[in-house]
């Protein structure tokens, strides 16, 4: 028995008319007949008689009417506390800055709209410090890059990032070509984060495979101020295509490393699933939409979701 079926038989004994019944419930009375018909069935019994002005409930059908309406009320009564006892507390996330900027606001946002009452503590930092973050607790959720996790994580893989050569098209010499071997970067003037940060760990270890010497002309721990001298003109970086997402309207040239093995994987990790909270477990769930619609919408350049 489903409530629809409910549903069709008190509105269709209401409104005293199978036609005007379909018609309120916006279905076709073929459809609406079908289901009473196979209500009647699983009662082994009649609930309405057909007459040439419509439709009455017979004895067994005015008793099942009753209780129907009644049934009905409690799930409304159940919908009503269920929206009305509304998600509450407070949960902390940790995203690095390049994710922040594209991950950010729609996590922030998505959170708002289905959780008003849960507290949102956002942290903007290294993938290093947020790891150490988790370790202390200080943080439920974080999105970061390294792959050795403590063992009491629990972790998702998010996406894969291509990374990209960018530069200010006013820096001379600079490739012109839609995409770039590892091997060709060694030469260009190169501002990057320093060894602490999780993608220059990365990148020092696609240069060693591929015996690239990197010019460096300047370390940033800043992604703001790092894309500032970037965009002045100071040298080109290489970043995931996300590090641009603040910078709308400004004229800044990407240049995609076609090397398969150059790129950074995202992933999500928390406390363990038996420490978290209810409002770090919604989290977690808003947090996972909320990046695949990003990369299904094409807002997230260079980004592949996890096949699983």
């Amino acid at each position: 028995m489903e409530l629809r079926q409910l549903r069709y038989f008190v509105c269709a004994v209401e409104a005293g008319s199978l036609g005007r019944a379909a018609l309120e419930l916006g279905v076709v009375t073929s459809a609406l007949s079908q289901q009473i018909s196979r209500l009647e069935g699983e009662l082994a019994t009649r609930l309405l008689q057909r007459t040439s002005s419509g439709v009455i409930p017979t004895d067994a059908g005015l008793a099942f009417f009753r209780q129907a309406q009644l049934a009905l009320r409690h799930v409304e009564h159940a919908s009503q506390a269920a929206q009305q006892a509304r998600l509450s507390g407070h949960v902390s996330v940790g995203m690095a800055p390049t994710t922040a900027s594209i991950l950010g606001l729609p996590f922030m946002q998505a959170m708002r709209e289905r959780y008003p009452d849960v507290r949102l503590h956002m942290v903007e930092t290294l993938s290093g410090h947020l790891s150490a973050m988790l370790n202390t607790r200080q943080l439920d959720l974080a999105v970061v890059f390294q792959t050795e996790m403590a063992q009491r994580w629990s972790t998702t893989p998010l996406l894969s990032e291509r990374l990209f050569v960018i530069f200010s098209p006013a820096l001379p010499k600079m490739p012109r070509a839609k995409r770039i071997r590892l091997d060709q970067v060694g030469a260009l003037p190169l501002i990057l984060p320093t060894g602490s940060h999780g993608l220059r760990s990365t990148l020092n270890a696609a240069f060693a495979r591929n015996k690239v010497a990197p010019n460096i002309v300047m370390e940033i721990d800043s992604l703001a101020m790092l894309m500032d001298a970037v965009r002045a003109g100071y040298g080109a970086t290489i970043q995931p295509g996300a590090a641009i997402a603040r910078l709308s309207g400004d004229a800044m040239r990407l240049v995609e490393i076609s090397d398969l093995q150059v790129g950074r994987q995202n992933i999500l990790a928390s406390l363990s699933e038996d420490e978290l909270s209810p409002a770090a477990l919604a989290a977690r769930v808003v947090l996972l939409s909320t990046v695949k619609s990003l990369v299904a919408e094409g807002c997230w350049m260079g980004a592949t979701l996890h096949k699983s």
